[in-house]
């Protein structure tokens, strides 16, 4: 993640070496390194892209296969337990009578029931919980019950004009239709490719103008191209590739820049991929390669801090570019989704941990530890978190910073297919009849592998407690001997990986973003045991004061800092807070400047990981360093974390000792810190 420069690369392999465990014959087992999983067009499923689409070297397995477990399936139940699986008791959008999404002729409803499904159906599919299951068809159902004979549906009133225009408003209809395609994938249903079909015949008979039509559409029609080339690779109807062509060509033009004038962080965040999906149809190498141009320019201004996400404030505005300035809780799951899809459609490994980056560091301290309420904004200096108005220092007007189930209502309802999505991502399928693991996580996956009529039923169970620990374990159980490829992820942090086969070593050596491939013939009960040694890392931000922020392995630190939550809104039942510091937040740390990383102690905690290792309390691993508080470096006037002074700081004040902590469990955070000058040594006496 710490790799800011790479480019995306479609080569085949980097390194290639036949190996042999102490109890393996060479012929029975390969490793191999490589740059991505291989791409075999004869080989490849229309999974992989139905001919003339490009074929990809990673694909999803059908929703439901993954069951995470450990820390990820807590998160998943807390989510359920709270603001996201009981938002009908929040949200009045979410209420059944009146809802254009279930009687095309009321006039409520626009995206707020689309985001909502989207996360809701996803979160019963992974947790298998047939309350959510069943509550998610029964919007479902009305959904598909909603379609006009042409093919429109839900609400009529948005058929009629965006803001009083002519042109229909499509853009809610994207988030249902990814909501349809988890739907189809858990459950198989025939009605929704019919549904679907219906849809895309509809859109493409409207003008092409219509498609660049409407800010909200225009911007983010990536997303229903996305799905035009998910329904053509199950239907093979060649139309939607004309479809896909008049989206593309019409809707706004991320391949050349960044369209937005107002550089809109979830637009950013949801649409800068768009460019690579269509190069699996155009083939042109300049789509390929726009997503991390644009993201490189994007970071480059406004992402110069730890924590995954970008100055955005909603929106990016010159000369708002210090660490205080927060990220859209809905930009940190939009680009969850985006990293995901990136990494699949390129199998370039760097897209992985930047989706680990935000996952682990931004999306838990934009909740409260319980999941029943969020922050609209999360940035990675935020030394207090209320509900006063903070502009212009914020973007926006009003209550940004607090901790409320009730407001926001784009991430409120938008929030819920973060985490869902990232466990269905755990475990790709490759083209060449394998498995690859793209985000470590305990888990369980059953899935087909092999090829042809060798291909059998595997059952892999993931043991790990990373990102806290190091070592991930995979069980593997196949009902016969089974023979298939197993690719590793090797993450941008990693120096020198391990990996034993039923615990005899494998020497390969696993270079950095690149995957470790063991092909061999699997039997019931091997056990492939990978050690990825975290360590220390100090990144300098040049751009942003000097500053610095430290990591180990994937988890990059926060200063730990005392909390005092206190209620101003809300119900009994659903709460608002505050957050207030009520120790010492404006610290420099007192480096050793020949040696960075050895100015920092590594802490953990015996024992199992708590239920909710996200908190200040029960974080599994803590970072001990020396610091100087710098008496100048405030909150300002309305309680906003004031911006970073230049680096290094002269400070007076004692030296202490301070612990740092996972920016994911910190909601009060200062994650990127001002460095402390050094003392001049003092002359020697002369003799």
């Amino acid at each position: 993640m710490r790799v800011c420069t790479l480019v995306m690369l479609i080569v085949s392999s980097i390194a290639s070496v036949t190996l042999s465990a102490a109890s393996t014959s060479p012929e029975a087992l390969q490793v191999r390194v490589v740059q991505q999983p291989a791409v075999d067009a004869g080989k490849a499923g229309s999974e992989f892209n139905r001919a003339p689409l490009t074929p990809v070297p990673l694909t999803r397995f059908p929703v439901g296969s993954i069951t995470p477990r450990g820390w990820l399936r807590q998160q998943l139940k807390l989510q359920a337990q709270g603001m996201h699986g009981r938002l009908a008791e929040v949200s009045k959008f979410l209420k059944w009578e009146g809802n254009g999404w279930v009687n095309p002729q009321d006039k409520g409803g626009w995206e707020e029931v689309p985001y909502w499904i989207k996360g809701y159906g996803d979160l019963g599919y992974v947790l298998h919980d047939e309350t959510i299951i069943t509550e998610a068809r029964r919007w479902i159902d009305a959904i598909l019950a909603s379609q006009q004979p042409d093919g429109w549906f839900g609400p009529i009133a948005k058929r009629t004009g965006l803001d009083g225009k002519p042109d229909p408003d499509m853009w809610p209809h994207m988030p249902v239709l990814n909501a349809l395609q988890s739907y189809y994938e858990f459950s198989n249903d025939p009605r929704v490719l019919t549904f679907m079909l219906n849809y895309s015949r509809w859109q493409n008979k409207l003008p092409p103008k219509t498609f660049g039509a409407g800010y909200w559409p225009r911007m983010r029609f990536g997303d229903n191209l996305e799905t035009v080339y998910w329904l053509y690779n199950r239907t093979g109807e060649p139309w939607l590739l004309e479809l896909a062509k008049k989206i593309h060509e019409n809707m706004a033009d991320w391949t050349s820049g960044i369209p937005d004038p107002h550089w809109h962080n979830v637009n950013f965040a949801e649409c800068f991929r768009e460019p690579a999906e269509y190069w699996m149809q155009a083939r042109d190498q300049r789509f390929f390669h726009a997503p991390e141009r644009n993201y490189q320019l994007m970071m480059g201004l406004y992402g110069q801090f730890p924590g995954g996400g970008f100055a955005g404030d909603e929106v990016c505005r010159k000369g708002y570019d210090d660490p205080r300035q927060g990220f859209e809780t809905c930009g940190i799951v939009e680009f969850i989704h985006s990293f995901q899809m990136l990494a699949r459609i390129s199998g370039n490994p760097l897209w992985a941990d930047r989706c680990e980056q935000i996952a682990f560091n931004s999306l838990p301290a934009a909740m409260t530890p319980d999941l029943k309420a969020l922050r609209y904004l999360t940035a990675a200096n935020q030394a207090q978190s209320d509900h006063t108005n903070k502009a212009p220092g914020i973007a926006n007007e009003g209550a940004m910073l607090p901790y409320s189930p009730h407001k926001f209502r784009c991430c409120q309802h938008n929030h819920g297919m973060g985490w869902p999505y990232y466990a269905e991502e755990l475990w790709l399928r490759t083209a060449d009849g394998g498995v690859c693991a793209s985000l470590y996580a305990a888990s369980e996956l059953w899935a087909k592998l092999g090829s042809g009529k060798s291909a059998g039923n595997v059952r892999i169970v993931e043991e790990t407690d990373y990102p806290f620990g190091d070592t991930i374990t995979l069980t593997l159980d196949t009902a016969k001997p089974l023979r298939f490829p197993l690719y590793l992820r090797m993450p941008g942090w990693v120096q020198k990986a391990t990996l034993t086969l039923n615990d005899q070593p494998l020497a390969v050596d696993a270079k950095p973003l690149s995957y470790v491939v063991i092909d061999r013939t699997w039997t019931e009960g091997d056990r492939l045991t990978l050690q990825l040694p975290m360590h220390v890392d100090v990144k300098k931000w040049a751009k942003n004061k000097d500053s610095v922020s430290v990591a180990y392995g994937p988890l990059e630190f926060s200063l730990k800092i005392g909390e005092r939550w206190s209620r101003f809104g809300g119900t009994d039942a659903w709460p608002e807070w505050d957050v207030y510091p009520t120790t010492p937040w404006n610290y420099g740390l007192v480096l050793n400047q020949q040696e960075p990383a050895a100015s920092f102690e590594v802490a953990r905690k015996a024992g199992p990981l708590a239920p909710q290792p996200f908190t200040p309390e029960d974080a599994p691993i803590e970072l001990r360093a020396k610091a100087r508080q710098i008496p100048a470096w405030k909150l300002d006037r309305n309680g906003l974390t004031e911006v970073l002074p230049q680096s290094p700081v002269k400070s007076g004040e004692p030296e202490q000792s301070v612990t740092l902590i996972p920016m994911g469990a910190a909601r009060l955070r200062i994650s990127a810190f001002p460095t402390i000058m050094a003392e001049p040594k003092a002359a020697s006496s002369p003799r």
